[in-house]
């Protein structure tokens, strides 16, 4: 069982795990063992809540298909466990962070001083190519 929080967890049965092949260096090891895992979680058919399902389907994630089936492949650690446990960690925080509201955003003006700031600094960068110019009597 997967806790994401308080009252939300998930039940083995929806997370499918296989064990593959990682790729990349390693010699012998990365050829004989399969240490990688490679998770899939399909939203529509979980027991999230609904607005769980909602958020998650709304993300822009390339991890995320059409049919809404979450694929996550761990291979950063040598052993079919830890990368088991990355894979899952990493899925609870996707879920997590689906949930976090993000701050509206106020619009401000720039203030005088910065105003200031920024022409001076248009004024320097102007001198200094002026002068990289051709020297004319």
């Amino acid at each position: 069982m997967l806790i994401i929080s308080n009252n939300v967890s998930l039940n083995d049965w929806e997370i499918q795990l296989t064990a593959i092949r990682a790729q990349g260096a390693g010699g012998q090891n990365v050829n004989k063992v399969s240490s990688a895992i490679h998770l899939q979680f399909s939203i529509p058919h979980s027991t999230l809540p609904d607005i769980y399902k909602e958020r998650l389907m709304a993300r822009s994630d390339s991890r995320i298909s059409k049919e809404g089936v979450i694929t996550i492949k761990a291979q950063q650690f040598r052993t079919q466990e830890q990368n088991r446990e990355d894979a899952l960690n990493r899925l609870a925080e996707m879920i997590r962070a689906a949930m976090v509201v993000q701050k509206a955003r106020r619009e401000t003006r720039p203030t005088r001083g910065s105003k200031e700031r920024r022409l001076k600094a248009k004024g320097i960068k102007s001198q200094t190519k002026s002068l990289r110019g051709r020297i004319r009597d």
